[in-house]
């Protein structure tokens, strides 16, 4: 039976393993989720990708292997950016300018919510259960965009650790991924 803990409990032991992380780990792990990925999603021309650019104090999974593996497959590629409340999904081009936000998160100048139907959105997460429940940081800008944004086929999530401890707290309003890729496994939530 998995141990049972909290979002605050499991968002602190997480982040302090993930601090633990030296810089050539981060990119080794990170190397092998995108390895993982293109393992299970045969990514085609004109597809619509959203991922996440990293927060790299926080050791965030290196995001920007994909994002040059898109551009070179002719992938469409969206990133979030955070607007008010909420969280847009903005495209992005090999020449697109950027700017940091008030979290420190790297954003594109653009605000134009691109309002399309997505293939894949690559989600940050501190933890995922067994289950596909995520936690994040604690702000709630994914599931609301999740909540908002129907048309997404495939909700994954991206992380250097597997699923050892079930969330104790998972609200209503939280929205559960269809998978979780670590460095060595790719686990489908929606085959049970």
């Amino acid at each position: 039976m998995n141990l049972s803990l909290t979002k605050k409990e499991l968002r602190t032991i997480y982040k302090e393993k993930r601090m633990a992380l030296s810089q050539d780990e981060v990119n080794f792990l990170s190397k092998k989720i995108f390895e993982q990925f293109i393992l299970q999603f045969n990514i085609i021309e004109n597809q619509k990708v959203n991922v996440f650019l990293p927060i790299e104090k926080f050791n965030e999974i290196n995001t920007q292997i994909f994002i040059d593996y898109f551009f070179d497959k002719n992938v469409r590629v969206f990133v979030p950016k955070i607007q008010g409340e909420n969280m847009i999904s903005v495209e992005i081009f090999p020449n697109s300018e950027f700017e940091i936000n008030n979290w420190g998160i790297k954003e594109p100048i653009s605000n134009i919510d691109a309002n399309v139907e997505l293939d894949y959105v690559l989600t940050p997460l501190l933890y995922c259960d067994q289950s596909g429940n995520r936690v994040g940081y604690g702000k709630g800008f994914y599931d609301s965009f999740f909540s908002r944004y129907l048309e997404i086929h495939k909700k994954i999530g991206l992380n250097f650790f597997s699923p050892n401890e079930d969330i104790a707290d998972v609200f209503q309003k939280d929205v559960a991924l269809d998978g979780l890729i670590t460095p060595s496994e790719y686990i489908d939530f929606t085959v049970k």
